[in-house]
């Protein structure tokens, strides 16, 4: 399984002998995703006609509540495999930064951003895999030698923000160390690679390489599935990219007509992340989609302690179990440290419906329904 740096994580990440054929060449453009719409907006003061042209796009989202978005190139839908690492540490894409935006509000602990990089349609990729991420300067443990990858889950489906497939979106937790004893930040101790992201500034060049990942793939073969996702924090990253796909884009080869519920779990209400899309898609689909928000400094549950996703989950045991038993996927991606309290409660809720856990999840897994992404 491979281990993200998403938030707080920043080690080296061994990446697949896999191999893809590669194209060069990349045009940036500069968009804002911060608005009640579904899509980004584009930088009006733009004068390409690709930039006015995406523009129009947006704007046809925001006028008709159900249109969905037209996205190309649809070739992208034949491959039957997903691409996995076209570019490798070794050799890795030069791509370029078209935007970097807070989008968590002022109460927020810790700042996250959301992060949209040109590749110029030349590193494809599948919702749900990874980019690995080189940021500039040496290996402090290897001088001479670049750093390491960090590997960064992708927050937004094939075709990008821009639904031209030019582009991919990251969602990225500045990564801050603040000294025990003093209190205060310590630079040299920062996350290097989740700095570098969120200083970075349209027109800059980042190293990536991948994509890579098959755990989180969304599967596709039966478009009235359920899929129960569980996130915390910028762990939302890949399901944006599935939600976007299912309630946003218009792709002939996949019409989705099932049951899509998340779970997403913050501190507090300015510290959720893509809220505007997620509520969209609540009223615009309320038979598809269902959202739980977990704001474990706001609510408490039911013992009267903060709550936490595998609160939530508690409280709908019954009917998320009744789901896993009629072939329901269920995804997990945030934090390692949320697993060992899921896993509890999922455990003491199988145990007092008479089940044994152990068993149940070996099911799960043999189905290929259980997918956990943490880092």
């Amino acid at each position: 399984m491979a281990h993200l740096a998403v938030a707080q994580a920043s080690g080296s990440v061994p990446i697949s002998k896999d191999t893809f054929p590669r194209t060069h060449g990349f045009k940036a453009h500069s968009l804002r995703i911060q608005d009640k719409s579904w899509g980004p907006l584009v930088n009006l003061k733009a004068n390409n006609a690709s930039s006015r042209s995406r523009w129009r796009i947006c704007m046809s989202v925001q006028q008709a509540s159900q249109s969905k978005v037209t996205v190309s190139p649809l070739e992208l839908e034949d491959a039957k495999d997903p691409p996995i690492n076209i570019f490798k540490p070794k050799e890795p894409y030069t791509a370029t930064i078209v935007s970097v935006e807070r989008i968590v509000g002022p109460k927020a602990p810790g700042e996250t951003c959301h992060i949209v990089i040109d590749h110029g349609g030349n590193v494809p990729y599948w919702e749900g895999q990874s980019y690995g991420v080189i940021p500039p300067g040496e290996n402090p443990k290897k001088p001479g030698n670049p750093q390491n990858v960090r590997l960064y889950s992708i927050a937004s489906t094939r075709y990008g923000d821009s639904f031209d497939s030019k582009t991919a979106s990251l969602c990225v937790r500045r990564a801050v160390y603040y000294d025990p004893e003093t209190g205060k930040e310590d630079p040299s101790k920062n996350g290097v690679c989740s700095n570098f992201l969120c200083n970075s500034k349209p027109g800059e060049k980042v190293k990536i390489t991948g994509p890579s990942g098959k755990v989180m793939l969304l599967p596709e073969d039966d478009p009235s599935a359920t899929h129960i996702m569980i996130a915390t924090g910028t762990g939302v990253a890949p399901f944006r990219g599935y939600l976007r796909r299912m309630f946003m884009e218009s792709v002939p080869t996949f019409k989705f007509n099932g049951l899509a519920w998340l779970f997403l779990g913050v501190a507090n209400t300015d510290s959720l992340l893509y809220d505007n899309e997620f509520t969209k898609y609540l009223q615009d689909y309320p038979d598809n989609f269902r959202y739980d928000k977990v704001l474990s400094r706001e609510q408490k549950n039911q013992k009267g302690g903060k709550m936490y996703v595998q609160d939530k989950i508690e409280e709908y045991s019954d009917e998320i179990f009744k789901l896993l038993d009629g072939g329901a996927h269920i995804y997990f991606c945030g934090l390692k440290g949320m697993m060992p309290g899921i896993q509890e409660t999922l455990k003491r809720v199988a145990e007092q419906r008479g089940e044994t856990w152990e068993e149940k999840l070996l099911q799960l897994k043999k189905n290929k329904q259980w997918h956990v992404e943490v880092y």
